[in-house]
């Protein structure tokens, strides 16, 4: 990732939106075991996992941090050691940035820059940043003595780069980040048979959750878990794909910060349908809210175009909740914590909209979902 300003994108104009100036932060100096972390912006600009920082000159935003929670999150889902969590973000700093991009050199994808040539999986599975860190371990765990390799011999045997010696130099950097979402023991004991004992320890959040949707619910009007008779899908392809992917979660559990495959939160949601369309896509939504394009009104909106709203504690210059248009006055969407995924008729929502992005055009190359090319 090239070095930018310490306060370059700590607060973009969203396109589409009107923006209100935003007030100064004070920044504030963390201590780390590793590194020096820098606050750049709080909960205003984040998500799970907190707003924008900078740890030893390097910039994070709001969205890379989310990336960093998951991945911190499924290596303590799986009871791996904390070193496994270091390595995992050491190497995702280094081959993406952190960010969740759908192009890089030949055909390499996502969040660790997995190519589906060399057997990392689909197009579609790397894309998911819960799959790609899983694959990442799974390969990293096969490493006889990985947790106790020198710094960057384990991620280079796991990823074959051509620049070996850039990982090393991000461990302390990706140590600090860790410090911010590790909980429990450093080397937790294996999963317990199923049935007994503790379950893994989840990753923390940094922010509360701010993307529960806040339009009155009326379960009468439209069926929440089922279609409509003579429901069809869209023709596209891809638009077929997420929108398919994205109903086929409804019933399921929202949990914050969550990207399936078993819980979501309403951007998790996104992510993931898109990913199921090839599609990568930023990963929270104050970063989703600049993906793909705008579409100037409701009256142009087509099956997977997303829909902003401010949400529970968000606003018009910054909505929290986000949705999935499905087509057929229908809309998809992790709702809160008490429903879950639900269906919702566009009419309750209209009202209340402040952008809507189209992710992918029929028949039109998908964008990138933002940021400069990788290398």
């Amino acid at each position: 990732m090239k070095a930018t300003g310490l306060l370059a994108g700590v607060a973009g104009a969203l396109v589409g939106l009107v923006m209100l100036p935003i007030l100064a932060l004070a920044l504030v100096v963390v201590p780390a075991a590793t590194a020096t972390v820098v606050q750049l912006s709080g909960c205003e600009q984040g998500g799970p996992g907190g707003g924008s920082i900078v740890v030893d000159r390097q910039q994070l935003g709001a969205d890379e941090m989310d990336i960093a929670r998951t991945i911190v999150d499924v290596v303590q889902q799986r009871r791996l050691p904390r070193r496994a969590a270091v390595l995992a973000i050491a190497t995702a700093m280094v081959e993406s940035g952190l960010r969740n991009l759908d192009y890089g050199d030949r055909d390499s994808l996502g969040v660790f820059q997995q190519r589906p040539s060399q057997g990392w999986g689909t197009r579609e599975q790397i894309l998911n940043p819960v799959y790609a860190t899983g694959k990442f371990l799974d390969a990293l765990i096969a490493l006889p003595g990985w947790d106790t390799m020198p710094p960057g011999r384990a991620e280079q045997a796991v990823q074959h780069s051509g620049f070996p010696d850039r990982y090393a130099p991000r461990e302390p950097t990706a140590a600090a980040i860790v410090d911010r979402f590790w909980t429990g023991p450093d080397n937790p004991a294996p999963s317990p048979p199923v049935g007994g004992g503790t379950q893994a320890v989840p990753a923390k959040t940094l922010c509360p959750d701010e993307g529960a949707s806040e339009v009155p619910r009326d379960p009468g009007q439209v069926d929440p878990t089922k279609l409509p008779p003579g429901f069809t899908l869209p023709d596209d392809v891809r638009q077929r794909a997420a929108v398919s992917f994205a109903l086929g979660q409804l019933g399921k559990p929202y949990v914050w910060g969550a990207k399936g495959p078993d819980a979501y939160d309403c951007s998790g949601l996104m992510l993931a349908s898109w990913a199921a369309a090839g599609v990568g896509i930023p990963a929270g939504t104050v970063s989703q809210v600049h993906a793909g394009h705008a579409v100037a009104s409701i009256q142009q909106v087509e099956p997977g175009d997303l829909l902003f709203i401010p949400g529970s504690l968000g606003t018009a210059q910054v909505p929290r909740h986000v949705g999935m248009y499905a087509g057929h006055g229908l809309i998809v969407d992790a709702y809160d914590t008490d429903t879950g995924v639900i269906l919702e008729p566009l009419s309750a929502w209209t009202s209340k909209i402040v952008a809507i992005r189209r992710i992918a055009d029929p028949d039109l190359p998908s964008p990138p979902p933002g940021g400069s090319p990788l290398r």
